[in-house]
């Protein structure tokens, strides 16, 4: 069984303890000056969290660990870097299908599902869908990037408007739309979703890079 480690961000978009590396990463990538440390009891991690982050960590700890991962920090000033990045790839379309969700600073792989039945356009809808659930029950003020408009529409009205037969070869696909369509109904949220421009910032931090 994989131990448990406790993560302390003194410096980050919410400072606090995390038991997860993924929710970690969200605090801290793209933000400035950003202070963490992992731990492995958490009280060892309340006791840090209550002292100075410089009794653990060096000053210029968050940019070497940057540059050991080799991290490509280089994005458009007008991107968001602090923002979830979603994109479906697919097999032929319809063909095997699969989305994922990363986080654009740090190209962290927060989320991923499939493969399964569909086209690329029910992934990209499914994706956006996603994250903004995930967003919403992790507390996560951060944008949402997509460069698919018709998914972006198709959010916008909570309505997944594929011409997709439903049989006995899409039906679980048309399961999780259903429950995807219900969410949005259902949910408010103040997540800004936001187009990303491939033809001036180049492909999606999401992309599966299979063109």
């Amino acid at each position: 069984m994989k131990k448990e480690k406790f993560y302390v961000v003194w410096a980050g978009v919410t400072p606090g303890i995390y038991t997860s590396w993924v929710d970690c990463q969200l605090q801290i990538k793209g933000y400035e000056g950003a202070k963490y440390k992992s731990f492995e009891t958490r009280k060892d991690a309340e006791t840090a969290f209550t002292s100075s982050p410089y009794a653990y960590i060096g000053k210029n700890s968050a940019s070497k660990i940057q540059k050991q991962n080799n991290i490509d920090t280089s994005l458009p000033a007008s991107v968001i870097d602090n923002s979830l990045a979603v994109d479906a790839a697919c097999s032929g379309n319809p063909g095997a299908m699969e989305y994922q969700g990363v986080h654009v600073a740090s190209r962290q792989q927060i989320f991923h599902f499939g493969p399964l039945y569909g086209t690329n356009n029910i992934g990209e809808f499914l994706a956006i869908v996603h994250g903004l659930a995930l967003l919403k029950q992790k507390g996560y003020d951060l944008p949402i990037y997509s460069d698919s408009v018709n998914a972006i529409s198709w959010v916008k009205q909570k309505k997944c408007k594929t011409k997709l037969p439903r049989d006995s070869k899409t039906e679980e696909l048309f399961l999780l739309i259903e429950r995807a369509e219900k969410w949005l109904r259902e949910n408010s949220y103040n997540t800004p979703i936001l187009k990303w421009e491939t033809k001036q910032w180049g492909e999606i931090p999401a992309d599966f890079g299979r063109k």
